[in-house]
């Protein structure tokens, strides 16, 4: 290519180009293309993060001057986080539940589960005193007795 190559290419061209040379350094942007009206320009894909994304951008404006530029690159929604159940075991000889606490967990919240009222946290509280120092302290993993 020319000196005058660059002043002799459509505009479209010129945008292909950027979106090829783009494509071809590897950010991870699946599906890149470029649609062109007068000289706005909309890029598109799906890209493995927010960097991705905006390096893509940066790319792009700095090889091609346009009137402006949408960039609807969309990154996939992450995976939710999936908290683990809470373990419920049966005490055999007394007839209580024991609970696993989780993230989260309050005893007023597992009183509510258990007896319907969240008031209720204090016969917890009471039946795990060898464990517990404080109502308002419970810690993740920690496996209480549940009273009937």
């Amino acid at each position: 290519m020319g000196f005058f190559d660059r002043f002799t290419k459509s505009f479209d061209d010129e945008v292909q180009e950027a979106v090829e040379k783009i494509r071809n350094m590897g950010l991870g942007v699946d599906g890149l293309s470029a649609s062109v009206e007068d000289k706005v320009v909309t890029l598109t894909g799906s890209a493995p993060d927010m960097e991705a994304k905006a390096k893509v951008m940066q790319l792009f404006n700095e090889m091609v001057d346009t009137d402006n530029t949408f960039n609807m690159i969309s990154i996939p929604a992450p995976e939710p986080k999936v908290e683990p159940e809470p373990v419920v075991e049966e005490a055999a000889e007394t007839g209580e539940q024991i609970y696993e606490v989780v993230s989260g967990d309050t005893l007023g919240g597992i009183a509510k589960k258990y007896y319907g009222n969240a008031n209720s946290y204090m016969k917890i509280f009471e039946a795990n005193r060898d464990i517990l120092d404080n109502p308002n302290l419970i810690k993740v993993g920690q496996k209480l007795r549940i009273p009937e």
